[in-house]
C-alpha cells in the first residue's frame, strides 16, 4: 500500500479512536454507571468494497 493510503488510514483510525472514547466517556458519565459493565460493539464498513468488520467487547466502569 502507498504511503498516502497508510497515512489516510492512520488518520481515520485515530479519529475513530479519539471521538469514540470521548463519546463513550460522556455516555458513562451521563448514565452514572459506576460499578457496571456494558457490552460494546464497533462496526467499520466500506460499502464500496462490501466490507464490514465488527469488534465486540465489554467495558467495565468498576474500580
Amino acid at each position: 500500500m502507498s504511503t498516502d493510503f497508510n497515512m489516510s488510514m492512520r488518520k481515520f483510525l485515530k479519529q475513530v479512536g479519539v471521538t469514540s472514547q470521548q463519546a463513550i466517556e460522556a455516555a458513562l458519565r451521563d448514565a452514572e454507571s459506576e460499578g457496571k459493565s456494558y457490552a460494546i460493539k464497533a462496526v467499520v464498513t466500506i460499502e464500496e468494497l462490501g466490507m464490514t468488520h465488527e469488534i465486540t467487547g465489554t467495558l467495565s466502569s468498576e474500580d
